[in-house]
Formats: C-alpha cells, sequence, structure tokens
C-alpha cells in the first residue's frame, strides 16, 4: 500500500492531523502487532489518518551491548505482516545506502535519521526507491538547513518528503523544540513533531538515553497548538521493558486519552481565523 493512495496522508490539509506511532524497535511478531491492533482501534475511531513505526535495527546506540534488533530481514518481514494484518502504511529507519533498497520492499516510508540527515548519499539513495522520505531534523541544524535536505529529495525526482522535528540538544544532556521552526519548515514540506525523541535526556553517563514522559502531554498539544501536520510518538504497552527508549516512550494505555485530546484541540485550531 503506497502512502500517495492514501488521501489523508497526502494531502496534509486534511481536517485532522495523521500519526506516526509505535515501538521504538521490533523485538518480535506478538509485540508488534499488539502494539498495532490498539493503535488501529483507536485512530479508526477518531478518524486519524496512521502510518505504523517500527525499526527493524538500531545501528546509533551508545553502548556496543545495547539492542539492536532480531534480525534485518526478520524485522522488515513483521513491518510487512503488520501493514497486510491492518491494512496500514508503515515506516522504518534506514542508516546505510544499502538499507535504503532492502527496506523500501518492505515498508511504505522510509526515515532518515536525525544524525544521520545530512549525509547526501543516503538521502539520494532513499529518494530515489519512490517511496516518501521522512526527513529527521538533526539535533544540531536549524529549521532554514532543512531546506536542502528536502531539495536533495526532490532533486530526486521524489517530492514525497516530510521533515519531522525531534529538537534541538540544549546543553550535553537536553533537548528543546524551538516551535519558531514549524512555520519555517512548513514553507519546505509538511513537517511532523516527534513528541517523544524531543523529550530524551541523552548522553547519560550510563550510556542509556533517558527521558521525560510526563511532559508527553504538553508537547503533543504544543505542536498541535503549532500547527504541525502529522505527530510521532513512540509508544509500548510495558516502556520500563521495552528494549529500546523506554525512557521517553508512551505507556499504550494512555493513547486514547491522548489522541482524542489532541484531536479535539486540532478541531479548535482549525476554527480560529488567521491572523
Amino acid at each position: 500500500m503506497h502512502l500517495d493512495k492514501i488521501p489523508q496522508i497526502k494531502h496534509t490539509d486534511s481536517n485532522n492531523f495523521f500519526l506516526l506511532s509505535g515501538p521504538c524497535a521490533i523485538e518480535g511478531e506478538e509485540m508488534a502487532l499488539r502494539i498495532a491492533e490498539k493503535i488501529v482501534k483507536v485512530t479508526d475511531k477518531l478518524k486519524i489518518p496512521y502510518v505504523f513505526k517500527g525499526s527493524f535495527k538500531k545501528a546509533n546506540r551508545s553502548r556496543v551491548d545495547s539492542f539492536t534488533g532480531i534480525g534485518d530481514e526478520k524485522a522488515l518481514k513483521i513491518l510487512r505482516k503488520v501493514s497486510e494484518t491492518f491494512h496500514v502504511p508503515t515506516i522504518t529507519d534506514i542508516h546505510q545506502e544499502s538499507d535504503a533498497a532492502m527496506a523500501a520492499e518492505y515498508v511504505d516510508v522510509l526515515q532518515i535519521p536525525a544524525f544521520l540527515v545530512r549525509q547526501t548519499d543516503l538521502v539520494v539513495a532513499a529518494a530515489k526507491t519512490g517511496k516518501v522520505v521522512n526527513l529527521k531534523k538533526g539535533q544540531f541544524m536549524s529549521p532554514e538547513s532543512m531546506k536542502h535536505a528536502v531539495t536533495k529529495v526532490i532533486d530526486s525526482d521524489n517530492e514525497q518528503v516530510w521533515i519531522t522535528d525531534r529538537g534541538t540538544m540544549f546543553g550535553y544532556q537536553d533537548m528543546v523544540v524551538d516551535f519558531r521552526g514549524i512555520p519555517t519548515m512548513k514553507q519546505y514540506a509538511p513537517v511532523v513533531l516527534d513528541v517523544t525523541h524531543s523529550l530524551q535526556q541523552p548522553n547519560q553517563a550510563s550510556g542509556v538515553t533517558g527521558g521525560r514522559p510526563k511532559l508527553i502531554n504538553t508537547m503533543a498539544r504544543a505542536g498541535i497548538a503549532a500547527g504541525v501536520d502529522g505527530i510521532f510518538m513512540e509508544t509500548h504497552f510495558d516502556p520500563a521493558n521495552a528494549k529500546s527508549d523506554g525512557a521517553n516512550m508512551l505507556d499504550l494505555s494512555l493513547l486514547e486519552k491522548l489522541l482524542g485530546n489532541l484531536t479535539a484541540l486540532r478541531q479548535t485550531v482549525n476554527s480560529l481565523s488567521p491572523i
């Protein structure tokens, strides 16, 4: 299922935001299907266009003993099964040029991680697959500089591109979202706010990233108020035992209430007159 066949995703001037959500990493088939089933049920109820998110591997870990995946092909096949079972598109991140063509056989959107978004060969390889390309804004980049990353995709004959803001480094161990950048980046492409990663606290002495999940509600509401086209949010039924990024994930049991509130807020934002 290609996203350009889904009007609510392609045309981001629809009445609601779209959602990219799922676990940080694919840990197994049962967990992926369990999470997807819950999110699909909620998004169908609230009429939120939905893309299932799951990393088939985690390449940018602080420690060599960190969980990186269950095997590339195995995880990608699970992503395909989620898509076929629930009839939703899927997104996964890639880390090297050879990942692009391989992952494109299984998913609908290829995501470029924030640390790698200036890697021209990687961005171009993703663009040339013809899939939607989701560019994570680098933690070290200005909103204005994302224009050049978008241009790399478009110049590769692919106009299906999004920008996702996941915050900017603030000191050594914190992230801050500059909401002034949202309207700037919307000039270049549809903009998504990565709520959970923007609440990370990286570079901890333990080598395991921390987070502030209690602020997910605040951050998500602020994104909707600022006019983002989409929301990115990692979730898990047991964040404390998730194999990756559990410290900043949303507990799956809280998802429906949060998305209900965001949908109501979006309706209010849509009703406001422009200044």
